[in-house]
């Protein structure tokens, strides 16, 4: 294998594979057929997670024919310097070198991760779980006919068909050098890829997103907004998990009462705090570890707070670090918020369901980083690179 392919010949590949996703599409379809008929868990979100239909398929193919259509993400100078003895500095972007995926259910992630990691210069290597096996192997054909249409390696995009006992095997000792993990997946995944890998890991996806009405909101927008956020995809780790209300807010209970009647419309069930139990309809909270948690379920928790200090101190001690969002009139307040919140991706009168990559202009997204190096939230072509120093002289040594 090359250990460089040139611009021309990664979004020749990239645009080959758009092709022959529309082409297979018959294919892809009937595999995944297979795993969703195969597939025995009772988790809701994986499943809506492994499903491929013709809009997944669609989205697959926008994002490779827009990653082909973006900038070279390698060789970009960020620095340059002169030294007195005319020695040149600069900096520029480099790949990786070899980045391990390894994720749950998503076929889509052999696609668009996939591509963002090609792009970028990387050889790949896909660990993808049991249950979507058929769908990634299909997926894995296209990306050989497509590198071999084009007289490239096999090797830049390799499937790894590990089972839990062999996939910590390799993170322990692996046989190849690995540069980057990125898990894909649930908070038992990342923290399993995080205790047996022994190269840097970006986490990924651990939502338990929050919005806080503030007393000066209007009413109508948080609504839309929650409804939004809680139930258009509840797989998704930008969907909504908590709501706080400021307990000054005017018509607060008139409004209680009609958001949780809305929400019992899709099927939500409402967990409350001890400031609002009693409520018809409603469960109250446990204990307060629930304000940890990650749904991935049509649950919510509502509760109140005594105004925007005790909402940022409340998200950031429960939140996982993704996505807030504040419904306010007030841009003072919002201002505060968003300086105060200690999260990704942080929301104005918006619903946390744009918390992605391809919704921020960045044309899809390897993953959603809740860690702050080496980048924070969605991470793009653009941020999947490392920097290299390029030092240039005409025999300089130092005194």
């Amino acid at each position: 294998m090359k250990a460089f392919l040139d611009i021309q010949k990664r979004n020749a590949v990239l645009k080959t594979m758009a092709r022959l996703l529309q082409k297979e599409r018959k294919a892809i379809l009937d595999a995944n057929a297979i795993d969703i008929e195969t597939y025995v868990g009772e988790d809701i979100a994986m499943r809506d997670r492994l499903k491929v239909d013709d809009d997944k398929i669609a989205g697959m193919v926008r994002s490779l024919q827009e990653l082909a259509s973006q900038e070279d993400p390698l060789g970009k100078e960020r620095f340059k310097f002169t030294h007195e003895n005319g020695m040149r500095v600069s900096n520029k972007t480099a790949p990786f070198g070899t980045v391990m995926i390894i994720y749950e259910s998503r076929p889509d992630v052999t696609i668009e991760a996939a591509g963002i990691a090609f792009k970028s210069g990387n050889k790949i290597l896909l660990k993808g779980g049991k249950e979507s096996l058929n769908s990634n192997l299909v997926l894995l054909k296209l990306w050989h006919d497509a590198l071999g249409e084009h007289g490239a390696s096999f090797d830049w995009v390799t499937y790894l068909q590990f089972n839990r006992k062999e996939t910590q095997a390799f993170l322990e000792h692996p046989t190849e050098k690995i540069d980057l993990i990125v898990p894909r997946g649930g908070e038992r995944l990342i923290a399993f890829v995080k205790e047996h890998a022994t190269c840097p890991v970006i986490v990924s996806g651990r939502g338990n997103n929050f919005v806080y009405v503030d007393h000066e909101a209007d009413l109508q927008i948080a609504m839309d907004i929650i409804k939004n956020a809680k139930t258009t995809k509840i797989s998704a780790c930008n969907a909504l998990d908590k709501v706080i209300i400021a307990s000054d807010l005017p018509e607060k209970q008139q409004f209680i009462r009609q958001l949780t009647q809305e929400l019992k419309k899709y099927g939500v069930k409402i967990f409350v705090d001890d400031h609002i139990k009693g409520l018809e309809g409603t469960t109250p909270i446990a204990n307060e570890e629930i304000w940890y948690e990650e749904f991935l379920d049509y649950k919510i928790v509502l509760g109140l707070v005594d105004g925007v200090e005790a909402a940022i101190a409340k998200i950031n001690k429960y939140s996982g670090g993704h996505s807030a969002s504040i419904v306010t009139k007030n841009s003072k307040t919002a201002s505060y918020f968003m300086n105060g919140v200690d999260c990704a991706a942080v929301y104005h009168n918006v619903s946390t369901r744009f918390t992605d990559g391809g919704q921020f202009g960045l044309g899809g997204e390897l993953a959603i980083s809740t860690d702050k190096l080496h980048q924070r939230g969605p991470i793009g072509l653009q941020h999947l690179v490392t920097n290299k120093w390029y030092v240039e002289g005409t025999g300089q040594i130092r005194p």
